[in-house]
């Protein structure tokens, strides 16, 4: 529990300390921009110990190599370094993050989490297909060692541990899908992709007798399945339905939980098979349930239904490149701000735990959003005022408050331009992330379109009676007279969160309707109420939302009381662990596999809302790849699979899993059928095939069903024939 000297710096940024310690303590705050009185209960969701859930948070990502040296005694030596060349090492490692978490910069800036490159030993030695070194952490060699560039063990445990005494969480970059680049035409590579644990070698690309990797080749991205089994530009594709490569990436993530981890960014779920994902998150949640999310690239803000499919059924968010895309586009002129509303409105259709996903208006992967605006600061400006008083969870990608510049990879990667704290960037953000912990609309709200043109989008978040209003106007010559903007805000005066910073008003509220204002050109304005007190319980967010019985389960929102009360997974009683006004962790009880309404009753027998959806799996989960031989389909037909257990659908067809691939070589072409699937370990289950129609009809194999017993560890594989 943070004191009472830190809270108040938190909270209140510039403000004398005697100041912001008498409005903590008393909880009188002026006008109608109420804050609320925090005792420890109502501050539990938005404490550093709640790993499972970000919906508080703020994350700022960080290219370690490029943020800050400070330790040059750990800068490599050789061609792999030179900080004139952006493809080579700059010096940057987790000493120099802590100098920085050490001198307030990322606690006045308001950002509650660091999102770090992968931690784990990379390679050494330079690409020879692209000349580039191993800067970004994407190419490893040793995921149960460090990246020595950026720290030893130790210097990682002292990292997580000054993060933690400052109230900031730490998320790892994950990258289970690949090792280093191993094959481009006749290139010889010097590390041929090994993989390594601990030091001791466990295989190389072309020496691979043990099936650790794919070899299909590099990936054309035709298809799902293609980009699943074959590499990304030859990078040694891991073969995870490997026992020894599925036990290897289950007890590396173990290693940096164990070290504190609050959370993890998994690199290319996209190219990775979802059934071994969600086997492997099983084992994650079992031991530490922390917020998890990948990355599922896409240029576009359309619809992607695998992509959809992916964040609603395997157990993790995903980055919101939809949203993404939907913000650069509406700030360059390729979109409007009513085709943002657009995405917003279609999004939180389209994502079963939309708040969950992981928001952002640039990252590693994209052109600065400086360079794309043509170098606008106030562009900068204003998307982090939709970005940060958006639903999901906001991520601030290094350097951008400075207003950072780059195109490409790896322009858009430079060195911390400067670590200047009165930027307009900076103190629009420092500004709106605190808000975040204060203010419940941000964190779990529902999000309303209230006023919109090309150039003006007002919205409006609101959870529990609390209520943010955002208006942001992105043209620059052109102001708008704002009339019968209607509002949730009680009646009464809101001065703007911004204070004025981009032109920002007052604005006046009666009888559910805002007094005519102006919203100058380029400007945003952002206000706000907290309510001080929440009778009825509200759930804004459940995390994770999938386990087995036994799992822990936290429930955060408002309005839970101070006694404990009851937790209810459809029926049945979960056994309730702690529980707070903010935030409540449960454990799940033993049900039937399924899915379930979460909802909470107050010591006072008050109910919550329904929370719909919580995945209850059969119990502990293992991979294993279903194949099947002479299955022969008429065009548009493809087979699924379904089966006794709640993982195979049920035997319910609606439930079915598939469609199975039939394209890759050394698992299966047509008329073989394959497909890897999270089932229930240690278990004897029954299923059979099905061909499914372009209409939906689905034709049953005959003969009896097929049973298999899968393992209590590891992977599997079973092989059968299509029976006629």
């Amino acid at each position: 529990m943070m004191g009472k000297r830190e809270f108040a710096k938190k909270y209140f940024g510039k403000m004398t300390f005697s100041i912001a310690l008498v409005l903590v303590l008393s909880g009188i705050f002026a006008g109608k921009n109420e804050m609320p009185v925090f005792g420890s209960a109502a501050l539990e969701d938005a404490l550093v110990s709640n790993s499972a859930s970000f919906s508080t948070d703020v994350i700022y990502q960080i290219v370690t190599d490029r943020f800050l040296d400070g330790d040059l005694s750990n800068n490599p030596d050789g061609s792999i370094f030179d900080t004139g060349n952006l493809r080579k090492y700059h010096g940057g490692d987790w000493s120099g993050i802590m100098d920085k978490l050490n001198d307030g910069y990322f606690t006045d800036l308001g950002v509650t989490a660091l999102w770090i490159s992968s931690p784990a030993e990379n390679i050494t030695t330079m690409d020879p297909s692209n000349n580039t070194a191993s800067y970004h952490g994407y190419w490893a060699r040793d995921f149960f060692r460090t990246n020595s560039s950026f720290g030893s063990m130790g210097e990682f445990r002292e990292f997580v541990q000054t993060a933690h005494d400052k109230g900031i969480k730490v998320v790892i970059d994950f990258v289970p899908n690949h090792t280093s680049t191993a094959e481009y035409g006749t290139t010889v590579f010097p590390e041929d992709g090994r993989l390594y644990r601990d030091g001791t070698l466990i295989s190389g690309f072309t020496t691979d007798t043990g099936n650790i990797f794919n070899h299909e080749s590099w990936t054309d991205f035709s298809t799902y399945e293609n980009g699943i089994y074959h590499s990304m530009y030859g990078l040694a594709d891991l073969n995870h339905m490997n026992g020894t490569v599925d036990a290897y990436m289950k007890e590396a993530i173990d290693l940096w939980l164990d070290l504190g981890v609050d959370g993890i960014r998994v690199d290319a779920v996209k190219h990775m098979a979802e059934g071994w994902q969600k086997n492997w998150l099983s084992d994650i949640y079992e031991k530490n349930p922390v917020f998890v999310f990948g990355e599922w690239f896409t240029g576009s803000t359309s619809k992607d239904g695998q992509m959809e499919s992916f964040s609603n059924n395997s157990g993790m968010s995903l980055l919101d490149f939809r949203f993404a895309n939907g913000v650069r586009n509406a700030f360059s002129g390729a979109g409007t701000m009513t085709d943002l509303n657009g995405v917003i409105e279609d999004t939180e259709i389209d994502f079963e735990e939309v708040n969950d996903q992981v928001t952002f208006i640039d990252s590693h992967d994209m052109s600065r959003f400086m360079t794309l605006t043509g170098n606008d600061q106030r562009d900068v400006e204003n998307a982090y005022v939709i970005l940060l008083t958006s639903r999901g969870v906001p991520t601030v990608y290094y350097g951008s408050e400075q207003y950072a510049t780059g195109s490409a990879d790896p322009d858009n990667r430079a060195d911390m331009p400067s670590f200047s704290v009165n930027t307009t960037a900076y103190q629009v953000i420092s500004k709106l992330a605190p808000l975040r912990k204060t203010n419940p609309a941000l964190a779990y709200g529902t999000t309303r379109e209230r006023w919109t043109n090309d150039d003006v989008y007002i919205y409006e978040r609101e959870f529990a009676g609390s209520v943010v209003l955002t208006a942001v106007n992105r043209n620059q010559n052109m102001g708008y007279n704002i009339t019968g903007l209607l509002t949730d805000l009680p009646a009464g005066t809101y001065t703007d969160v911004l204070e004025g910073i981009l032109g920002g008003e007052s604005i006046t509220v009666s009888s559910g309707g805002v007094a005519p204002f102006t919203l100058g050109p380029g400007e945003s304005m952002v206000w706000q109420y907290t309510r001080s007190s929440v009778n009825t319980p509200d759930i804004g967010n459940v995390d994770p939302m999938m386990g087995k019985a036994g799992n822990t389960v936290t429930i955060t929102g408002r309005g839970f009381g101070t006694a404990a009360g009851q937790v209810y997974f459809g029926t049945a009683a979960g056994r309730v662990q702690s529980w707070s006004d903010s935030r409540i962790t449960v454990t799940v009880p033993e049900v039937t596999a399924g899915l379930y309404d979460i909802q909470v009753k107050t010591a006072l027998n008050a109910a919550s809302n329904t929370y719909a959806g919580f995945e209850v799996l059969t119990g502990s989960q293992t991979a294993v790849r279903f194949i099947v031989n002479n299955a022969a389909t008429s065009y548009g037909t493809n087979i699924y699979l379904v089966g006794n257990v709640y993982e195979l659908g049920s035997w319910s067809t609606d439930k079915a899993i598939g469609p199975f691939f039939n394209n890759t070589p050394t698992i299966g072409t047509y008329p073989t059928w394959f497909y890897d699937v999270s089932v229930p370990a240690g278990t004897t289950m029954e299923y059979k095939f099905i061909k499914v129609d372009g209409s939906g009809s689905a034709v049953w194999e005959s003969g009896n069903n097929h049973t298999v017993t899968t393992p209590t560890g590891g992977t599997a594989t079973v092989t059968v024939d299509w029976q006629n």
